[in-house]
């Protein structure tokens, strides 16, 4: 791959630049963000899945801005909940609504069904839309675990702190970065992605 190829990270949440930031530090890719682009309009985040969104998102900004686009978009899905808050995650309290707010309502609604494993999943899907060839590939990460009763550490961001990955009892926002980075669902989606781009980029 050349050393001058741009990537444009789809996603004007800090703590998902943030966080694929650090995950593709070692990538031999120029990162450019949404905020470098004012003129183009933001998504339309129509879709009922989280293939739909992360679809419409990168093809939207790779016809925006002409540039190789990595967009994703992911949630928690909550087993007593019927898959709640899903797509729906970061709108789930409302979209003026804290990281806090959303947590506390969410926990609210748990607790409302009684249910004591408090199972739930965190999914990423990854799309990588290439305007100069035309294609667009999806890459989907998974990562099972349970909810704890009250929120749990100042480290990662959205539902984090609630969220205890399976052989764990911290949350991840008590885990250690590189371990969360590991684990979570946008990294195992990522690593998918990586493969992609080094396969057909090199």
């Amino acid at each position: 791959m050349s050393e001058h190829t741009e990537l444009l990270v789809a996603t004007n949440n800090k703590g998902k630049v943030r966080e694929l930031s650090e995950l593709l530090s070692d990538f031999p890719l120029r990162l450019r963000l949404l905020g470098e682009f004012p003129d183009v309009a933001e998504a339309e985040e129509t879709g009922e899945t989280f293939v739909e969104n992360a679809t419409i998102k990168a093809l939207h900004y790779s016809a925006g801005t002409g540039l190789l686009t990595l967009s994703d978009d992911s949630g928690l899905s909550v087993d007593a909940l019927g898959g709640a808050p899903g797509v729906y995650s970061a709108r789930y309290a409302g979209r003026a609504a804290t990281y806090a707010e959303r947590m506390s309502k969410l926990l609210g609604e748990l607790g409302a069904t009684g249910d004591a494993e408090r199972r739930a999943r965190f999914v990423c899907v990854i799309a990588v839309a290439d305007p100069t060839a035309g294609t667009l590939h999806t890459f989907e990460g998974e990562c099972r675990g349970r909810l704890a009763h009250a929120p749990r550490g100042a480290g990662g961001f959205g539902y984090d702190p609630l969220f205890i990955p399976e052989g764990y009892t911290q949350t991840f926002g008590e885990l250690p970065t590189d371990i969360k980075h590991s684990l979570s669902h946008r990294a195992r989606a990522l690593r998918k992605a990586v493969l992609h781009l080094r396969e057909h980029f090199t």
